[in-house]
């Protein structure tokens, strides 16, 4: 064998006989195979229905035989060095020198990771296999009446079947069907939305979701840009129709609010949300230390709760979206 390490990267959901091919492929040029896996950090959803515990034990279904090491990979989307540091970190964490080969198929991202990576080798699969991919498989099994695809290994159809009994796969069906009809009714955008990140005595201001998308989930304050109001009014109203911020006269007026605003920033990753090309403007807010503890707040229009968090609370899949990477972003605490 040529290569000490082989190093594949992948969210896998779910992994399909194409992804076996692949790592069967590796395991042929090295001793010690490293399978990333990535969104490893995310809520579940239509996109990434799995999490990384379910996709390693998937993986171990699979028809493989050799050394296999599995690690969790987060997603960076604003910080592209974040992310070659935990890839890089994770692979010398188990290689500890010795020859290293990063494997890939150049009609994916590996080909874009070959150059983020000089220090490795690369080696490409020869060619796909099948014209199958891991979104239509979602698309098949995540209805009232599932399918499995037979692109699959056994041991992950058994999986999947068992999973169909649970209240994760329930809940990603109703939000599969939100997708689907919030494209038939508003298309794929581009959509204008704001977000409110709220700071006071080290805590966070947060909302959890009452409806889909993303029910039950924590969120930054925010919505969609009214077609007659500027930004910066807009996420005044929406923080203050989401959460009732008030001090011991009341509801906050907009003219005081928008006086603890202290940054803003706009994040538009292409894929940050499945409801579409959505652009968003986060507006950070300091708000003033006081005696009489943390403004009061409680959730209204869409927000089931709103309440103050303190960042040891958080992990980054209880979020919506990317919003805990905004929150790491806009704050610099990461969860």
């Amino acid at each position: 064998m040529k290569y000490d390490h082989a190093v594949v990267i992948g969210r896998f959901q779910p992994p399909h006989v194409g992804h076996e091919r692949v790592l069967k492929f590796a395991l042929q040029h090295c001793r010690t195979l490293i399978v990333l896996i990535g969104s490893s950090d995310q809520h579940r959803s239509p996109k990434n229905p799995f999490t990384f515990i379910e996709r390693e034990s998937m993986i171990r279904r699979a028809d493989l035989s050799g050394d296999i090491r599995y690690r969790p990979i987060h997603d960076h989307p604003y910080n592209d060095n974040a992310w070659v540091t935990e890839v890089r970190n994770s692979v010398n964490d188990i290689a500890a020198g010795g020859r290293i080969a990063l494997i890939g198929f150049r009609k994916d991202s590996s080909s874009y990771y070959q150059g983020l990576f000089p220090e490795w080798d690369y080696i490409e699969v020869p060619s796909q296999y099948g014209t199958f991919n891991a979104t239509d498989i979602r698309n098949q099994y995540l209805q009232d009446s599932p399918i499995i695809s037979e692109f699959l290994a056994d041991g992950v159809r058994a999986f999947l079947k068992d999973f169909v009994f649970t209240d994760s796969f329930k809940w990603l069906v109703a939000e599969q069907k939100y997708l689907k009809d919030y494209h038939k009714h508003w298309g794929r955008g581009p959509f204008v939305t704001v977000d409110a990140v709220c700071l006071q005595a080290g805590h966070i201001l947060l909302v959890t979701r009452g409806d889909s998308p993303y029910k039950g989930a924590l969120a930054i304050p925010g919505g969609f840009l009214n077609p007659t109001e500027r930004i910066a009014d807009a996420v005044i109203r929406e923080l203050k129709e989401e959460t009732r911020i008030e001090d011991t006269k009341g509801e906050i007026p907009p003219a005081m609010l928008k006086s603890f605003v202290t940054g803003f920033k706009v994040y538009d990753a292409p894929d940050r949300s499945a409801r579409g090309r959505i652009i968003t403007h986060a507006y950070k807010f300091e708000f003033p230390n006081r005696q009489t503890g943390l403004y009061k707040v409680r959730g209204d229009d869409d927000a089931e709760f709103a309440r103050w968090y303190s960042f040891s609370e958080l992990r980054p899949d209880m979020f919506m979206e990317d919003h805990a990477a905004i929150l790491q972003d806009m704050t610099g605490v990461q969860l």
